[in-house]
């Protein structure tokens, strides 16, 4: 490596560290003193609560902007400066000052990998752990081998699978019980749809036990007013970020094998996989950026590009993704189309920064 190159990298990661430090910083007061209520009511240690909080941070997600913003803020210091005319003087051509940002770019897309893969997971389970064990509100619903489990007022659901983006349960056994906990009644079905605070249920078959002859009705749809609502569901079912990528991938064919629309899990799958890629694109768009600006704007424009490429990117990033979920993309397409537009950004402004 040269001295050039090592000079660039340690000055894009000295400016990495403190914009990331200061974009959790903010984060941190913000949306601590947002929720400071929720956790004083659910009666959280301090300790527990903390870690609850930090556990929820979108630490991956910052760092695609922490890079961006921090080779930017490199290249616009050494243009105001006057250096890049200086190495150009030199001979050293874009492609010279590209190579050191595309291995920070590549440093931070093994780092994301391994926070996504080994380090999230893990944190987002333990959190999960201390908010059901430890909160005063305790919750009528628990995840068991990513089969929720509920208890109500005489009442035991099981729900094999709650979608989350359409707000419906399938695999549904409902068992009702009298006072002396004796099953009275229990319903199996197919699907359930809440509405207006009421759950209509179709393809079910239900049983009296209530001391008749146990018959059996079949029902091609029934209304039932329970205990829980899809908030409840989704406050314990089975999230992509706690999970990593086998085991996505493992229970995506689990629950398409019982027949259950896996499109959301599907998307974030693939999402998992190309979102890493976005560091190395993020340090080709922002050296095109800063090399196209003249001196005297190049600091304080960069970092206006550069917060309004960001801003762009998560918006649409979020609006493929919801394509995706939607059915209106395939699961692949929505996940790579925002990859693609920004590389072809960032590659056109390297082709006219000279």
């Amino acid at each position: 490596m040269s001295i050039i190159d090592r000079y660039l990298t340690r000055e894009v990661l000295q400016y990495f560290c403190i914009i990331l430090a200061t974009i959790i910083g903010i984060y941190i007061v913000v949306d601590f003193f947002d929720e400071t209520d929720i956790f004083f009511e659910s009666g959280l240690s301090f300790p527990s609560a903390f870690f609850y909080f930090i556990s929820k941070m979108p630490v991956v997600q910052f760092i695609p902007v922490s890079v961006l913003l921090s080779v930017l803020v490199t290249f616009g210091l050494m243009n105001k400066n006057n250096e890049i005319t200086a190495l150009k003087s030199g001979g050293a051509g874009i492609y010279d000052l590209l190579k050191p940002m595309l291995l920070i770019g590549a440093l931070f897309f093994f780092i994301i990998i391994l926070l996504s893969e080994a380090v999230v997971p893990i944190i987002k389970n333990r959190a999960e752990k201390i908010w059901t064990q430890e909160s005063r509100k305790k919750s009528s619903a628990t995840l068991k081998e990513k089969d929720i489990w509920i208890k109500g007022d005489r009442l035991i659901a099981h729900i094999g699978y709650f979608n989350s983006t359409d707000k419906t349960v399938n695999g549904i056994t409902l068992n009702f019980f009298d006072d002396n906990f004796r099953v009275i009644r229990r319903l199996d079905g197919g699907k359930g749809v809440y509405k207006d605070g009421l759950w209509t249920f179709y393809d079910i078959i239900e049983q009296k036990l209530d001391g008749s002859d146990g018959k059996i009705i079949f029902h091609k749809e029934i209304i039932e007013k329970l205990d829980f609502s899809p908030e409840d569901l989704g406050k314990v079912a089975v999230k992509s970020e706690a999970m990593n990528v086998t085991e996505l991938y493992d229970y995506i064919r689990k629950i398409e094998s019982e027949g259950y629309d896996a499109t959301k899990y599907r998307v974030d799958f693939y999402a998992k996989l190309a979102f890493p890629f976005i560091c190395i694109i993020m340090c080709i768009v922002g050296t095109g950026i800063a090399l196209r600006l003249k001196a005297k704007e190049s600091l304080p424009v960069s970092i206006v590009y550069g917060i309004g490429t960001v801003f762009f990117y998560w918006i649409f990033y979020s609006f493929c993704l919801s394509l995706g979920e939607g059915g209106v993309l395939n699961p692949l397409v929505s996940a790579l189309i925002p990859n693609l537009l920004f590389l072809c950004f960032g590659v056109f402004t390297l082709l006219h920064a000279e």
